[in-house]
């Protein structure tokens, strides 16, 4: 028998209480009880969010709240600056063509963060620009951005600055108000602690501006409609509310332990990961990781679908490749929401074990005790 791992940059692992939550029998989405259940969400996602913005919630992936927040925000016409930095960034591009907007892609090689300074020339070369799209942390790369230095930047000029927290907010620091995020998007299935379905977006009063100026070609991701299904704490179309029974649940969690702590248990893991991955020989991806994941390159003469094969058969461990131009150059390891230091460890214990099978030089324990002592130090 073996236990399964699920140590993917999402989904990611559910707690047990947050899965029997969402079993229970339903109750209607527009009862009394449903509303109680929204009004209590909400105050947890602005917790989480470090936010007093409007929140909104979607059924649909976080890549439903991304459209949400191009289609509703800039008309057909109008220019929004893409800080294009990996696979999923590179998405606000597409949607900015989809919906008729003109992208001005910043490009950064990928595992490289976005330069501030960058932005900041980027928004003198065009003024009338109505949004910057960027991202907390990249997920194909396991990169982390300056998402506070570019808030600054972008604060200083009429255009709002939209991110792209699917897979950080939760796993890594992130203060929506105080770093001057005018829309954050937001999946459930990362570090939220939940399965796929959800998607919450906080909107500050500058973005509803850009919003109320023009009437958006969107009907199911209408922002005005859900803001004023939201004034009863409800959402215009049928909600996921089994999903969101289960989410307050996770978000009691997270207030119990704190979301500074939870920041800091994240980080303890990244560092952990790091280091044990390096103590293998192998090198890290990302100049700027990403807390909430590790990525690391495939070793010289090894496959990834081996590696992650062997992980998967022989311990139940699920990881994953790299995409488009980095399929089968690198491995994603998540350790994000649900997980703690000794999952890092026994996820480590694991690859070098499957590296060895490989016939790749591992010292046995070197990567276990190089994690080790990263968390016996903090």
């Amino acid at each position: 028998m073996k236990k399964p791992r699920l140590m993917t940059p999402g989904p990611s692992p559910v707690p047990a209480d947050v899965l029997l939550e969402i079993a229970k029998p339903l109750i209607h989405h527009r009862s009394p009880e449903a509303v109680a259940i929204v009004v209590e969400v909400v105050a947890g996602l602005k917790y989480v969010f470090q936010t007093r913005n409007e929140i909104l919630i979607l059924a649909s992936s976080g890549t439903g709240s991304m459209e949400a927040a191009v289609v509703n925000t800039v008309p057909a016409g109008s220019k929004a600056i893409v800080l294009d930095a990996g696979w999923f960034s590179s998405r606000w591009g597409v949607l900015c063509k989809t919906f008729g907007v003109e992208p001005i892609v910043i490009p950064t090689e990928w595992g490289q963060p976005v330069d501030p300074e960058r932005v900041a020339a980027a928004l003198r070369e065009h003024p009338d620009t109505e949004a910057v799209f960027g991202t907390l942390s990249e997920t194909s790369t396991g990169t982390g951005h300056p998402v506070e230095a570019i808030g600054r930047v972008v604060a200083s000029s009429s255009a709002i600055f939209v991110v792209d927290g699917i897979s950080g907010v939760g796993a890594m620091e992130c203060r929506t108000d105080d770093w001057g995020v005018d829309v954050l998007c937001v999946g459930s299935q990362k570090a939220l602690m939940m399965p796929p379905g959800l998607a919450f977006l906080a909107v500050s009063p500058k973005a509803w501006a850009k919003i109320d100026a023009f009437d958006s070609p969107s009907y199911y991701f209408n922002l005005k409609l859900a803001r004023k299904s939201m004034k009863d704490f409800a959402t215009p179309f049928t909600p996921a509310h089994t999903l969101i029974a289960g989410l307050k649940v996770a978000l009691d969690q997270v207030q119990a332990e704190g979301i500074e702590a939870v920041w800091e248990r994240h980080r303890r893991m990244s560092l952990a990961c790091q280091a044990g991955v390096l103590a293998l020989g192998l090198e890290l991806f990302s100049s700027r990781p990403a807390e909430g994941m590790t990525v690391f390159r495939v070793p010289d003469g090894l496959k990834d679908s081996a590696i992650r094969a062997g992980l998967s058969d022989r311990f139940g461990i699920t990881t994953i490749g790299g995409q488009d131009r980095l399929k089968g150059q690198i491995i994603r390891v998540g350790h994000m929401g649900y997980m703690d230091e000794i999952d890092v460890v026994a996820g480590l214990a694991g690859l070098e074990m499957v590296l060895n099978d490989l016939g790749y030089p591992v010292e046995p324990g070197s990567a276990v005790a190089a994690a080790q002592r990263v968390l016996m130090s903090l």
